[in-house]
């Protein structure tokens, strides 16, 4: 009995032995096919129709919105480079290249399709501070649901706002002490509004008791005006002749100036002319001047007697329309975002600013001219 007892055991030992062996062997063997195999993509393994469908009704419905590998890998993408594509989408097949956008609000649910009952016409934007809130109520109100509006916060305060029912459906972008030029280079690039047809860039101190806009907008198109203001009331300390509201006329494209200060009847400020206070653009209008606008140039000082490059012939083109006319309030509240120094107001230091600017955007405009002829041999 001991011996045949003594026998098991060393049977048992023996067969557990093997056994190690072999899954020592096994684990060799199969490191080394797999170093040796390329690795083998799942996509290729054509699994049968009954365990396929087995396998995908185990994926959660959390998991179905995942993307599945494409059939493609990376090394078999076909090779693209289309050079008329906008810069750096060259890699791009043309058909999925969105080059410009819009500001149209959009939900986070539903089909996308769906998101817009109806798409605004024009963007209307006003460079506010919350102090002038009962002002742009009025001004809101007096355009329809064909305009967007956008409202740029120089004092940072935003959500006191939705006091009034309209603000929820505007758009709101707060940078604390900014003029509306800096914010229009940075926020109103073209392919940004180009969805849009007519671009207002407005002051927050405008009256509007007389002012319609879809009229407006019907008078800009009949006289083909690019580029337009609203007349001003004329009892308000204007500085240019141009701007004047006329009692007579439905818009007006040129006017008199003081002796000597027009060198050409069709030049500015006696045509070709409009204030930046409140001006108009037509989307191929503004396409051009939004390059004009210098990044460091902030208060836009100089830009109204430039605006003529933009358009041709300049001269008709731009207009004032007088029968839709504004009242400039003349309220300095842009001017208290300065800062005090050397003894001088706030307002002080922002209108040196000002003067400064026109004359340093002057030398750069004339400076490029020079530049541009030079490279024609015409200088």
């Amino acid at each position: 009995m001991r011996t045949m007892h003594r026998s098991g055991v060393f049977k048992k030992t023996n067969d557990r032995a093997r056994l190690v062996i072999a899954t020592i062997l096994g684990i060799v063997l199969g490191i080394f096919i797999g170093v040796s195999f390329p690795s083998v993509s799942l996509n290729k393994i054509r699994l049968p129709s009954s365990l396929r469908s087995t396998f995908d009704g185990s994926i959660s419905n959390d998991q179905d919105f995942m993307v599945r590998s494409p059939e493609r890998t990376t090394d078999n993408l076909p090779k693209i480079y289309v050079p008329t594509n906008p810069r750096g989408a060259e890699m791009l097949p043309p058909g999925i290249v969105v080059p410009e956008t819009d500001l149209y609000l959009r939900r986070l649910w539903g089909e996308p399709s769906e998101d817009l009952k109806k798409k605004p016409k024009y963007l209307v934007t006003f460079t506010v501070g919350f102090d002038q809130r009962n002002n742009i109520d009025k001004c809101v109100k007096k355009f329809s649901e064909d305009f967007q509006i956008l409202l740029f916060h120089y004092d940072g305060r935003t959500t006191e706002w939705d006091q009034f029912e309209w603000s929820k459906n505007a758009i709101h972008v707060s940078v604390k002490k900014q003029t509306k030029w800096w914010y229009a280079k940075r926020f109103l690039h073209p392919d940004v509004v180009s969805a849009y047809e007519y671009i207002f860039i407005w002051d927050e101190d405008l009256g509007v008791e007389h002012f319609n806009s879809e009229r407006y907008i019907q008078l800009v198109k009949k006289h083909g005006l690019e580029i337009s203001q609203p007349g001003l009331e004329p009892n308000n300390g204007l500085t240019w002749q141009m701007t004047k509201r006329r009692g007579d006329k439905e818009v007006h494209k040129v006017t008199e100036e003081k002796p000597g200060w027009c060198s050409d009847p069709h030049l500015p400020p006696c045509a070709a002319f409009v204030e930046i206070m409140a001006p108009v653009f037509s989307r191929e209008a503004w396409r051009c001047v939004w390059h004009m606008i210098q990044n460091d140039l902030v208060h836009g000082w100089g830009l109204d007697f430039a605006l003529r490059r933009c358009v041709e012939p300049a001269h008709e083109k731009i207009g004032v329309v007088d029968s839709q006319w504004i009242i400039h309030q003349v309220v300095p509240s842009l001017g208290n975002q300065g800062k005090s120094e050397d003894g001088k107001a706030p307002w002080e230091g922002v209108r040196a600013r000002c003067k400064n600017e026109w004359s340093m955007f002057q030398k750069r405009l004339t400076s490029a001219d020079k530049e541009y002829l030079a490279q024609l041999g015409k200088d």
